[in-house]
């Protein structure tokens, strides 16, 4: 049995960055993953580009049952922490739209940076390797014929499956007696049927939307697929959607009120399909749709400002998503209720921590997930 001052469970961003805070540290740290290759979920992300953080990362950038557990390990490590580190590598990075930070190369490059970060903390990496479940007895964690005191789950959630992702984060919760908030996907594309499956003949069609559910609105783009609704606009409110909700989206956010009725004094002749300042099949589906044909001066003000509503808020009903297969993230988790937001510990079961996709704490598109990673991550690896 090989000892050791701890045992990370997941070699993707939390864990690698886990095990590297803590063997710099000093701490004799084991790391352990099933998949033969490290961080096989930052190699695909960002076009392959690693959107590794933003730069407006704050904790109402997240969703959990507990909207301020992540305030802590935020405040601790921020992005500007990690920018630092990945400049003392000589990554060249830049900020694309709403502070997202990319590597101008290569998210080989940020694997690489973490393997090193690991090297460097004499951190022991065993991949391929099939860790069970674990046992606790006589205050040590036994994992895979290796013990230690501390044992950290950073094995991620179920999304994006052909990468090796598995519930075994869950699994383990429950088996050391966590809740877990149930967990769903998320930044997750939308599913449409029945009257709304019009809108997949649009496939490829993609235009800049204020994409609404519930209290949350984002403007990016929407994109039209044959199976529903994607882009980053729905993407960001797929992760607050509920099955039975609407999503709602203004097709024109830069539009005045009364903007039709100018149109239909300024350009009377004109049909609606061609004053709407969109992609021309969408202009020509949401037309027939509001069922506005022929000349703009043929049309009542009444018929007129009713399209304009309707264009500033239309509703779909999705009726599911695309799954874990194609979703970013995994929504729910591990539940913060059991756990130390200073620590990541588990408050019942000394010894034990979870951070990053595992937990319940889930951010924003463009780097606010990676950015949880880190701080989470950088929060139980000084911990223990």
């Amino acid at each position: 049995m090989s000892e050791f001052d701890a045992i990370v469970l997941g070699a993707g961003a939390a864990g690698l960055f886990c095990a590297a805070t803590a063997g710099q540290r000093g701490k004799r740290v084991l790391l352990l993953d099933h998949n033969d290759e490290v961080g096989r979920k930052i190699l695909i992300s960002g076009g392959g580009r690693c959107n590794f953080t933003n730069v407006h990362t704050a904790p109402d950038r997240y969703l959990s049952a507990n909207p301020h557990f992540a305030k802590s390990a935020l405040a601790r490590y921020t992005p500007a922490d990690f920018i630092k580190l990945v400049d003392s590598y000589g990554i060249a990075w830049h900020e694309k739209t709403l502070g997202q930070l990319f590597c101008d190369g290569s998210a080989r490059q940020i694997v690489a940076m973490l393997l090193e970060e690991c090297e460097r903390g004499g951190v022991t990496v065993r991949l391929g390797s099939e860790t069970g479940m674990a046992e606790h007895r006589d205050g040590q964690f036994h994992v895979a014929g290796a013990s230690a005191p501390a044992l950290v789950i950073a094995t991620g959630g179920p999304s994006i499956p052909k990468l090796g992702a598995t519930t075994l984060a869950y699994e383990l919760a429950r088996q050391f007696g966590l809740k877990v908030v149930q967990p769903r996907p998320a930044l997750v594309p939308l599913t449409l049927s029945g009257e709304d499956a019009l809108f997949t003949e649009l496939t490829g069609v993609a235009t800049d939307v204020v994409a609404r559910c519930g209290k949350a609105a984002f403007r990016e783009a929407a994109l039209f697929t044959h199976r529903g609704l994607s882009g980053p606009a729905i993407l960001q409110v797929s992760s607050y959607w509920q099955r039975g909700e609407d999503v709602r989206i203004d097709y024109l956010p830069d539009q005045p009120p009364g903007w039709l009725l100018e149109a239909k004094r300024s350009q009377p002749r004109s049909a609606l399909r061609k004053v709407l300042p969109l992609p021309e099949r969408l202009a020509t589906t949401l037309a027939w749709r509001l069922g506005v044909a022929g000349e703009l001066g043929n049309q009542s003000d009444k018929v007129l400002r009713a399209a304009e509503a309707q264009l500033h808020d239309w509703h779909f009903a999705p009726n599911g998503s695309e799954g874990y297969a194609k979703a970013e993230v995994t929504a729910g988790g591990i539940s913060t209720a059991e756990l130390s937001s200073q620590t990541m510990e588990a408050k019942m079961v000394p010894g034990l921590y979870a951070i990053g996709e595992a937990v319940d704490v889930t951010g924003w598109l463009g780097g606010y997930n990676f950015q949880w990673a880190w701080a989470s991550a950088h929060a139980a690896g000084s911990a223990f």
